[in-house]
């Protein structure tokens, strides 16, 4: 008997490298380039992600006032946590709606993934919230912050083997708030990492065929695992205008 799972996945992974080849050999300026593959890696997403979980472009604000850099694809909440700017398709989340940031580039290569950690360390170091929650059930004390996790996406790998020593060594040397915790690599596997205090274990890794799927199905294990976000203490966000 065939296996339709097989199928389905085969299909979704044809259709997201047939874009992003084509969008890269179609467009030379960078910048042109680099929006077409954000465009087709959030169109997966939006298509795919429970609703529960939104997934754009976007600034992340804490109650502070501190901003993080412009992060290529955030998952957030948006059942209970608003967005505090959306205008001509800019837009602004406050920190305690961010379950993951990812980052697209072209390739997997040292330089791209230092990249990646520090857009990631700008939304990690901001200020989050968590207070009582109130429902037909009666009160709750304030969720635990989840961590926010951080991928990177892209089309192909400059290293050969993808997952060797080099791509370990990188991993490595993040700092904590510079860690990457997942990443698809279209053409060429994907990749899940946990960090014991003795350096970085690729927990798992598959091949070119699934990096798609792989990356989908783990990405949305450790967001199940993680839960509903903190809620969001909105006094915090308006105290600055009191007299």
């Amino acid at each position: 008997m065939n296996n339709k799972l097989t199928k389905l996945f085969a299909s979704l992974q044809s259709r997201l490298n047939t874009g992003l080849s084509t969008s890269r050999c179609a467009i030379d300026h960078p910048t042109a380039k680099g929006d077409s593959s954000e465009t087709i890696w959030l169109k997966i997403l939006q298509e795919h992600l429970p609703h529960r979980y939104q997934a754009d472009s976007a600034f992340i604000v804490d109650s502070k006032g501190l901003m993080s850099e412009q992060i290529d694809i955030v998952i957030y909440d948006r059942q209970y946590t608003p967005i505090l700017y959306n205008q001509d398709n800019q837009r602004v989340l406050p920190a305690e709606s961010v379950y993951a940031v990812l980052e697209v580039k072209q390739e997997l290569n040292k330089s791209n993934l230092e990249y990646t950690g520090k857009k990631a360390a700008s939304v990690r170091r901001l200020t989050r919230t968590s207070v009582t929650i109130t429902s037909a059930q009666g009160t709750s004390d304030p969720r635990p912050l989840i961590p926010i996790l951080a991928g990177i996406l892209t089309l192909q790998s400059e290293w050969k083997p993808v997952f060797g020593k080099p791509f370990k060594e990188t991993l490595k040397a993040r700092e904590s708030l510079e860690r990457i915790d997942l990443g698809c690599i279209a053409a060429d596997g994907s990749f899940d990492a946990a960090y014991p205090d003795d350096g970085p274990i690729i927990c798992s890794v598959c091949d070119r065929e699934h990096s798609l799927i792989f990356f989908l199905m783990r990405l949305l294990n450790k967001l199940q695992f993680f839960g509903t976000v903190g809620a969001i203490d909105y006094d915090a966000y308006s105290n600055w205008m009191k007299k």
